[in-house]
């Protein structure tokens, strides 16, 4: 089964789905197989990481901000080369188990939209894999 959700961005940021993920599994039925987040976007990603300690997400924008500085010799002319970089860092898209009808996740995790170009409209889809 394929879900599809949105969200609007405001600002560069790593955006909490793991609620979708659960609605999306969930609205399924299936109580054991995979769950694929996915991202159609070159300057947006998908990634789990730590929900516990906001200052994760803080210290991961700023890494990625000095891995990925705004150089003037960038050719792209929309001028969004830093995001493209730091999308294709992180990927399009992550994959979870799913047992007893929940995505398996550590204590401290969570399935974040990551915006590297915003503001946007965006969609992520959701595709539940039954075993």
């Amino acid at each position: 089964m394929l879900f599809e959700y949105s969200l609007t961005t405001q600002r560069e940021h790593f955006y909490d789905i793991t609620s979708d993920v659960r609605d999306a599994i969930a609205k399924s039925g299936v109580t054991s197989g995979l769950v694929t987040i996915y991202s159609p976007h070159t300057t947006a990603g998908i990634t789990i990481n730590e929900n516990a300690d906001p200052d994760v997400v803080h210290d991961l924008l700023l890494g990625l901000g000095k891995a990925f500085p705004n150089y003037r010799e960038f050719r792209h002319m929309e001028g969004n080369s830093t995001a493209h970089l730091k999308a294709s860092t992180m990927g399009t898209g992550a994959t979870v188990i799913i047992e007893q009808g929940k995505p398996l996740l550590g204590i401290w995790q969570s399935v974040y939209f990551c915006e590297f170009d915003p503001p946007r409209k965006r969609r992520f889809y959701v595709k539940i894999i039954g075993t």
